[in-house]
């Protein structure tokens, strides 16, 4: 849908009264604005590749195999122990 040009025009005007007033929310905008361009672009052209897992989801599991790794070397330690004494 085309603006008309009076809304064109009031659109300008309040960017550049925007502009001049706060500049240093302008310019968080456009950071703003091109991270989710930058996001939208990168979605788009990634269809359906998977994407990488975040960091802490990393974390998480490789601490989840390292204390399953220390239960299971217990519990072999335990066990062989256990069957070279008699009761």
């Amino acid at each position: 849908m085309a603006w008309s040009q009076d809304e064109e025009r009031l659109l300008a005007q309040i960017e550049r009264h925007l502009v001049d007033d706060d500049p240093r929310l302008v310019a968080r905008l456009e950071s703003f604005n091109e991270r989710v361009r930058r996001n939208e672009a990168k979605a788009a052209g990634q269809g359906r590749l998977m994407r990488r897992p975040r960091r802490s989801t990393v974390i998480i599991l490789i601490s989840w195999v390292l204390i399953a790794t220390l239960v299971a070397t217990l519990l072999v330690m335990v066990l062989q122990h256990g069957g070279a004494t008699s009761f």
